[in-house]
């Protein structure tokens, strides 16, 4: 889902009261597929869900499949503690895949997401899940790894910083409902650094991690088998995401909280260049998503002057449920 607003986000609550509701059941991950004729696709869509009862903002995110801070921003002023029985909350599902589209594992620090992208001859297949990242003091490395192993029923060996900060902590810690590795590891060439459950799923869509990558458990347990030794994986940062659809260009915004951006546009001006994208860039508009980023897609620039060719591929997406 798309919105087209003056002003942005001052007809959110409308559209989404347009678009049907979530079941309360646990959303699957969300799925899509699409041609490498494609550049930066929107796959998915914004949708809306009643709170319902005592429920929190992170239960709500859970069982949304989406990831905590992904569902606060995409509702502020909403009390993510109290939020209020029967409140309409955005769930949003919608985002712009990363470009280049490449096979293997491809983690977005900004957006709390991981995409893992196959190929099935001509088409490309994507899941998409919610993670949690590296804390401010332990950040998760950038830069291009690869799977090194797997493992079921880990156990977790506590690094010696995290020892010295929790001297009861034992050396070793055991498969089972205390191990924050959860049920499933799958290990980077950095040493020391994986990708796993979690024994505390609320932390998913955060940055609470001593710098390794977390998932709900259902999540871990729907990639784990998925996943190759020797998958390449793909760890970046980048907040501002643009992508295209039926010939308009559409800009999907995230807290930059590494603080690399500086509040300049410049990042929009190159990723318009990357897309060969020949219309004009709403300046003003973009200025406006980095003021208020929510991280859902919205039309940044309309038609370019020059229409898109007929044989422009369309895109294709759907969450399973």
């Amino acid at each position: 889902m798309v919105m087209r607003a003056p002003t942005i986000w001052t007809t959110l609550a409308l559209l989404v009261a347009l678009l049907g509701h979530s079941a309360a059941a646990r959303a699957a991950p969300l799925t899509a597929e699409v041609t490498s004729a494609q550049r930066a696709p929107l796959v998915g869509k914004t949708i809306a869900t009643r709170v319902e009862g005592d429920e929190t903002l992170t239960e709500v995110a859970r069982r949304s499949g989406l990831g905590y801070l992904a569902v606060t921003r995409a509702n502020p002023g909403v009390d993510p503690w109290r939020p209020g029985s029967g409140r309409k909350i955005v769930l949003p599902g919608a985002t712009i895949l990363p470009y280049p589209l490449l096979p293997g594992i491809t983690i977005n620090l900004a957006e709390f997401r991981l995409y893992f992208v196959s190929l099935d001859q001509e088409r490309i297949r994507v899941r998409i899940y919610p993670v949690a990242i590296g804390s401010e003091e332990h950040q998760t490395p950038e830069g291009n790894f690869s799977v090194v192993n797997k493992i079921v029923a880990p156990n977790w060996t506590v690094p010696a910083d995290i020892r010295r900060d929790r001297p009861g902590l034992p050396r070793v810690v055991p498969t089972g409902p205390d191990n924050p590795l959860g049920d499933f590891w799958i290990g980077l060439s950095r040493d020391g650094y994986g990708i796993h459950g979690t024994n505390e799923p609320y932390g998913v869509g955060r940055r609470t991690t001593h710098g390794c990558i977390r998932l709900y458990p259902e999540d871990i347990r729907d990639l784990f088998p998925l996943v190759k030794r020797g998958t390449p994986v793909r760890i970046l940062y980048q907040p501002i995401k643009l992508g295209l659809q039926q010939g308009q260009l559409l800009a999907e915004v995230h807290d930059d909280f590494l603080g690399r951006l500086g509040g300049s546009l410049t990042e929009f001006l190159l990723q318009q260049r990357l897309l060969n994208w020949q219309g004009r860039l709403d300046m003003d508009r973009a200025q406006a998503l980095c003021d208020d980023p929510r991280g859902i897609p919205v039309i940044l620039s309309p038609f370019p002057s020059t229409p898109p060719r007929r044989e422009d591929p369309k895109w294709t997406a759907r969450r399973y449920d």
